[in-house]
């Protein structure tokens, strides 16, 4: 439902390998194994080396702030303006 509400609201970006096309409130759709959906928020907050941007998400642990952007296939890159 929120990536089709995101689609036809025009949110939609470019899915891509850089990690500089995400940027800080950015929503990205993933697939996790066992082709379940997962939704993550594009952080502020960088990787260690500053080659990435963390992401907001509850896998099952409670809410965290990881190096996860990249961990699963992406299936959606949305940004949406108030």
């Amino acid at each position: 439902n929120l990536r089709t509400f995101l689609e036809r609201n025009g949110a939609e970006q470019n899915v891509t390998v850089n990690p500089a096309d995400y940027v800080p409130g950015d929503i990205v759709t993933q697939n996790l194994p066992g082709n379940l959906a997962h939704i993550v928020l594009v952080s502020n907050a960088m990787n260690p080396d500053q080659s990435r941007p963390l992401v907001i998400h509850n896998i099952g642990r409670g809410t965290q702030i990881e190096d996860m952007l990249f961990a699963f296939d992406i299936t959606g890159h949305y940004r949406y303006a108030l």
